[in-house]
């Protein structure tokens, strides 16, 4: 399979709006990662923009399990917004530090109830693509693919990334890179080639992140 196929075919049944909206979310993505590496709190009112519009976008596409995650996302992007509000002294930036103990606690049980709760949705997934009918519905795991299997996966590590962003704790980054690069393939298979290139960029930008979040604690810590 060529570029051709993975990138541009998918798009010649695309309508141009389609095709617009696929762009300015990956834009507003790009902002909102851009932002998250700069402790600026626009990380925030960018993302929501973003991941909204992948709402109505995998909505059409008829992909309701990825919809009701990016829906979820758009939530936990204002209870963060909230946060960072708070806890910056000039409303647009904020200081960084590292994971506690009893946060990764927390951490490891978000993603463990996240992996349970997206396989229900999938698992519920033919009943609610039929309208919330059973009928000729047959309920089960049978009809997901490697990339579901994936998505599965990948939105406990975003739940994770996306919690510990919002404590501001340097981890965070990592999880993003973990999610963002496995997302590469995943979005070519869904054919979204916009979307895939986006994470791959995603991929560099949160290598940079946590470079740039480690740096900026360093520069404000004491020397021991």
């Amino acid at each position: 399979m060529n570029l051709h196929d993975l990138f541009l075919k998918p798009y010649e049944s695309y309508t141009n709006f389609q095709i617009f909206l696929e762009a300015t979310a990956a834009v507003f993505g790009l902002l909102s990662v851009y932002f998250s590496i700069r402790k600026n709190i626009w990380v925030y009112p960018t993302g929501i923009i973003s991941t909204a519009l992948y709402v109505y976008i995998l909505l059409s596409f008829g992909l309701l399990g990825d919809m009701m995650i990016n829906f979820y996302y758009t939530v936990m992007s204002v209870y963060g917004w909230i946060l960072w509000a708070k806890s910056s002294e000039d409303h647009v930036h904020v200081k960084v530090s590292w994971t506690k103990k009893r946060e990764w606690f927390i951490a490891g049980m978000l993603f463990i109830l996240s992996l349970i709760l997206v396989t229900v949705v999938y698992y519920l997934k033919p009943f609610i693509e039929n309208k919330f009918s059973m009928d000729r519905v047959s309920l089960g795991l049978h009809h997901l693919d490697w990339a579901n299997w994936l998505d599965v996966f990948t939105t406990a590590i975003f739940l994770v990334g996306m919690w510990l962003m919002a404590k501001r704790r340097i981890e965070n980054w990592i999880f993003w890179v973990i999610g963002d690069f496995i997302c590469v393939p995943m979005m070519l298979h869904k054919g979204l080639g916009i979307t895939s290139v986006q994470y791959l960029v995603f991929t560099v930008m949160a290598v940079m992140g946590y470079l740039e979040w480690q740096k900026s604690l360093k520069a404000i810590s004491p020397a021991k």
